[in-house]
């Protein structure tokens, strides 16, 4: 259906390249108006260029507080209103396994991961109750907020308590008729995947394409995920087709948490060791 986000104004974190990409781009295709917000200021001001006026970017660090409160400011302040929050900006996190963390990079990996995410509700549920019409308010979740096993310790616990927060979210916004959901998705290779395994930024496409043919074996479905398929889910949670689904984390994997997949976080590491190694000067 066309249109599906006709006349609503939205938030998206993490919009400079990977899923948050996608989404802006689905966003303005099913005509909303579209803040993107990262802490990629050259990409960010190069999409500004490039997608014309429905279509906005603000630096936004989602660590701090004070940036999220000022993002919903500054997009109710150009396009109105707030429809629509997709908390989306992360990162891999803190590598270190449950004998080896550090109370200091656990404490920033949850501060990205989940913290950022209950602030997003915080201030967009703030404005969204102000206006008196409700809201959809998405987040990122992860495999690792369905399983063991995907990820590292302090990644998995971030991820997990994202799935949490949209139960306790609905609990307290329902009322108001804003509707919180997240998304799990599946093995998706974006940028972000390239940084977490240290992959040269100019090798990063090279590394994606590679990974891609690498792993596809490695869903049910037979292939790994795209981040349209993510951007899809978005726009369903966003727009008035899910106007009766709230506090669901919804798993976009290909089947990945349903039928067993193995040491999977072995076998990426081994490619991604490959791909580094073939990078090396023979």
């Amino acid at each position: 259906m066309p249109d599906q986000l006709k006349d609503k104004v939205a938030i998206v974190t993490g919009a400079s390249s990977g899923i948050g990409l996608a989404t802006v781009r689905a966003f303005l295709a099913e005509g909303a108006k579209v803040v993107g917000a990262d802490i990629k200021d050259e990409e960010g001001r190069a999409l500004s260029n490039e997608l014309g006026s429905s279509f906005a970017y603000l630096h936004c660090n989602v660590m701090e507080e004070a940036d999220i409160e000022a993002l919903v400011k500054a997009t109710v302040d150009r396009f109105g209103k707030l429809d629509i929050m997709f908390n989306n900006a992360g990162a891999a996190g803190d590598p270190a396994s449950i004998l080896e963390l550090t109370t200091e990079g656990f404490d920033r990996t949850m501060a990205l991961i989940s913290r950022s995410v209950v602030l997003g509700h915080k201030h967009a549920g703030r404005q969204m109750i102000a206006q008196k019409s409700g809201g959809s308010i998405i987040s990122t979740a992860s495999l690792a907020a369905i399983q063991g096993g995907w990820s590292n310790v302090s990644y998995n616990m971030g991820k997990h308590a994202v799935a949490g927060l949209v139960k306790q979210a609905t609990a307290e916004l329902a009322p108001h008729g804003i509707r919180c959901n997240a998304i799990a998705p599946g093995i998706i290779p974006t940028p972000a995947m390239a940084a977490a395994f240290g992959v040269p930024k100019a090798a990063t496409e090279d590394f994606l394409v590679f990974v891609t043919g690498e792993i596809a074996n490695q869903q049910p479905i037979g292939r790994t995920g795209r981040s349209e398929d993510i951007a899809n889910a978005a726009v369903f949670f966003a727009s008035d087709a899910s106007s009766f689904v709230t506090g669901q984390t919804l798993a976009v994997d290909g089947g990945a948490t349903t039928v067993y997949q193995g040491d999977f976080p072995a076998v990426a590491q081994e490619i991604g060791n490959r791909f580094i190694s073939s990078l090396a000067p023979a």
